[in-house]
């Protein structure tokens, strides 16, 4: 019986664990999805937790937790379409969207006159 000391490094675990480094495992129940398309849209999961946290944090929402079904399902569409929106303005303004948020933070207030008086108060 070999005996290990508590803070020893198991080096054959690590070279087995090696094999799954840079791997990951999706699924869906989408059979007309290859596999190359599960894999970006998996990689764009990042890209939507951002954007959604970029335009939370803009309204200034506290985190939320959800129980209900339609409340996750709701959650998720607005995340899904807080991307569309991104990625709209990208393509419209052919700059990213972290240049074109920049630029909005300058944004201030304008009174702007009109017919019925001054507009923006």
């Amino acid at each position: 019986m070999i005996k290990y000391a508590a803070n020893a490094i198991d080096r054959q675990a690590i070279t087995e664990l090696e094999r799954f480094d840079g791997k990951f495992v999706v699924h869906s129940n989408d059979d007309t999805l290859t596999a190359e398309d599960m894999a970006l849209c998996y990689k764009q999961q990042q890209r939507v937790e951002e954007a959604w946290r970029t335009m939370k944090s803009g309204l200034k929402m506290r985190p939320v937790f959800h129980w209900a079904p339609h409340r996750f399902h709701a959650h998720i569409a607005i995340t899904v379409l807080s991307l569309l929106l991104e990625c709209t303005i990208e393509h419209a303004c052919q700059d990213t969207w972290r240049n074109i948020r920049d630029d909005l933070k300058r944004v201030q207030l304008a009174l702007l006159p009109s017919p019925n008086g001054l507009v923006g108060r």
